[in-house]
């Protein structure tokens, strides 16, 4: 059931960041929406399915975005791999926690986009660009991370309680 949710949830962000906003002039920056669910995952489970689901998210958004391939799933693994490290040294109900997770987690994606690009091209011309960018995507990252992880958590509490009623009523309905 778990899997399922976030599989719902996951494909649901994704296509809203592919298909749906790119067609308003708003939301010209391309936030990665699909952060929100990497980073709800990294701060609730530490199971290694959780690992493989988050390279399956990045293996999606690799495939889509048509960048470098490994980027994505790079990125997506080194936030579960530093919010787990947070995680234990750091109470991690705090909204502030969150709140820092979510600006970290921007720029190690951020950074690791940065380093691609100046890898493949003029330092100097790309610079100021990709720094304006950083700020950019960082300033969105405080903005729709934390609420957006909030109502994954709403959602999944509900999800989970639809999933007991329903294994209680198929149950019920079993033993008569």
């Amino acid at each position: 059931m778990k899997g399922l949710f976030f599989v719902i949830i996951s494909l649901f962000l994704i296509i809203l960041q592919t298909v749906i906003f790119p067609a308003f002039s708003w939301f010209s920056c391309r936030f990665d929406l699909t952060l929100i669910v990497v980073v709800f995952l990294s701060l609730n489970f530490s199971n290694y399915w959780v690992l493989g689901a988050i390279a399956a998210i990045g293996a999606i958004m690799d495939s889509l975005s048509g960048g470098p391939f490994f980027l994505y799933m790079f990125s997506y693994i080194w936030i579960f791999l530093i919010v787990q490290l947070a995680s234990q040294l750091v109470f991690q109900t705090s909204v502030l926690y969150v709140l820092t997770i979510s600006l970290v987690s921007v720029m190690v994606q951020q950074g690791l986009f940065l380093f691609s690009v100046l890898v493949q091209q003029d330092h100097a011309a790309v610079w100021p660009v990709e720094m304006s960018r950083l700020f950019q995507q960082a300033l969105w990252g405080a903005v729709v991370i934390p609420p957006g992880i909030w109502v994954i958590s709403r959602l999944f509490g509900r999800w989970q309680n639809m999933g007991r009623a329903a294994a209680k009523t198929w149950i019920k309905m079993r033993d008569q």
